[in-house]
């Protein structure tokens, strides 16, 4: 994958954007969420399939600290990330994958499809690439509304194999919507390496589309917030589609309970956590006051989890509503 090069190079730094450390507790509320969520799932409290986002929250992070609640998303099946970064809470987050009625989608959407409008999360899919379209059509209506929001997809470099990346890039060059493609490639089609799926990489495809493409080490979060941000303003100012791509590791397996007997990594998972927290400390921050912070999140996850726990399941007469419009009387 290239690198930014000084073709294409963005100008400016993320001045006003978050601190280091502000990223770093984003993303240590994110890895400690999805510690919750694979305890959850072993003791049967989450239902269905749970895919964890470990080692791609500086994806996550520091591309969403460049977006504003107006402007949004489409996530993937490993989401879990991506709605917390983009401001969905702890507590609507839990309710839901756990299937409680008061979770952010009445826990109707649960782990693959969870979802918060207000923030605009506009939902994770269990169809690979399936959420670049979504993402295509709300970057479609920002630029019918007016004013300067965008659209971003979150997509892993296994959905190049899909179609409809092709017709996304296309449709969104043509018709100049001011979308952000974000690829987290973390080198695998769910049990294969991407390198067996595809023959071409995003950057010869996004030049054959002619947009822009910026690719990146994810595993940095001060880094891709920075390129995020400039990315983000030159997206709201010229109106059109960018690319973007970050390195990532896929820390866990595919879905959680994956043996992964297939996976033999030459090189071991690169964890931008760790990589954040060692900047953090060559920087002068304490060792006790980044502890004092995950000791926070901590209390403040597992407080969410007892509260969902608490929370009551919906009724079979609720559960069935809203599956089929009502008709109207004659």
């Amino acid at each position: 994958m290239a690198e930014v090069t000084d073709d294409n190079q963005p100008h400016g730094r993320n001045e006003s954007g978050p601190a280091l450390v502000e990223l770093y507790r984003r993303m240590v509320l994110i890895r400690e969420a999805e510690k919750s969520c694979g305890a959850l799932f072993a003791a049967g409290e989450i239902p269905g399939f749970i895919h964890l986002s470990d080692g791609q929250e500086g994806v996550s992070v520091g591309v969403m600290a460049s977006l504003r609640p107006d402007d949004t998303i489409a996530s993937t099946h490993r989401g879990h990330g991506h709605a917390l970064a983009k401001g969905l809470g702890l507590d609507g987050f839990f309710r839901e994958l756990m299937g409680k009625a008061d979770g952010a989608c009445k826990g109707r959407g649960g782990s693959m499809h969870v979802a918060d409008l207000s923030v605009g999360m506009l939902g994770a899919n269990g169809i690979v690439g399936g959420g670049i379209a979504i993402a295509l059509g709300s970057g479609l209506a920002q630029k019918l509304r007016g004013g300067d929001g965008l659209a971003a997809s979150f997509f892993g470099d296994g959905a190049l194999a899909e179609g409809i990346i092709h017709e996304c890039l296309n449709i969104a060059k043509l018709k100049t919507i001011p979308m952000l493609f974000v690829c987290e490639n973390n080198g695998w089609s769910e049990f294969s390496p991407t390198s067996t799926q595809v023959t071409f990489t995003l950057e010869k495809l996004a030049a054959a589309y002619d947009i822009l493409y910026f690719g990146i080490d994810g595993s940095d979060v001060e880094k891709v917030a920075e390129l995020a941000a400039d990315l983000v303003a030159r997206i709201r100012r010229e109106r059109g589609p960018i690319v973007l791509e970050c390195s990532t590791t896929r820390i866990r397996g595919h879905y959680e309970g994956d043996s992964q007997r297939y996976r033999n990594d030459a090189a071991p998972p690169v964890d931008p956590l760790s990589i954040t927290r060692a900047m953090l400390t060559e920087r002068g921050v304490a060792t006790a006051d980044l502890e004092t912070i995950e000791e926070a999140i901590r209390a403040e996850v597992q407080r969410a989890v007892e509260a969902a726990r608490l929370s009551g399941e919906e009724s079979l007469s609720e559960a069935q509503a809203e599956v089929y419009a009502v008709a109207a009387a004659r």
